[in-house]
């Protein structure tokens, strides 16, 4: 079944910057299941899995346009620590996760005083070049109430 609009795609991933430093990979986890067409996983990588299929495994770079967006130099932001999500103490160069209106987002942290921090709200992978080593594992229909929802449940997905 190749992938396509409304299906489901659960694969594992590692993912490398531009000079080959493994960033993230799923391996050793839970695969990442997403609806397909639906936003679940940034535009390049959407684009590289219409088509394929379960067993399938590929390498595909990603430029940041078609990934996290270029670098924006005015994103530095002042908020209160306690605002911060992730750990007791921060330093600079930490990632933290900060409530917004349009729900969670990781921030890096750039300076830390007594009670506020400066936090760059760019996200962490932004102006990176990245590839993609993918190995997909199941590609199946989504069910109506995944497709209501407009994302996966259970294993890899969303959980109500």
């Amino acid at each position: 079944m190749p992938i396509e609009k409304n299906q489901v795609v659960m694969f594992h991933y590692s993912v490398r910057d531009d000079q080959g430093n493994v960033i993230e990979d799923s391996h050793g986890g839970e695969p990442n299941a997403y609806l397909h067409g639906h936003g679940g996983v940034i535009r390049g990588l959407e684009e590289a899995l219409e088509g394929r299929d379960a067993g399938d495994t590929f390498s595909v770079t990603v430029t940041p346009e078609k990934a996290y967006g270029p670098r924006k130099d005015d994103a530095l932001q002042r908020m209160p620590i306690k605002h911060l999500v992730g750990a007791k103490r921060w330093k600079k160069g930490m990632i933290a996760q900060v409530q917004t209106e349009h729900g969670p987002r990781h921030v890096v942290v750039v300076k830390v005083g007594h009670k506020f921090a400066d936090v760059d709200t760019n996200h962490p992978m932004a102006g990176k070049t990245l590839t993609f080593d993918i190995e997909i594992l199941e590609v199946r229909a989504a069910d109506p109430e995944e497709l209501a929802h407009g994302h996966v449940h259970g294993p890899g997905g969303h959980h109500h």
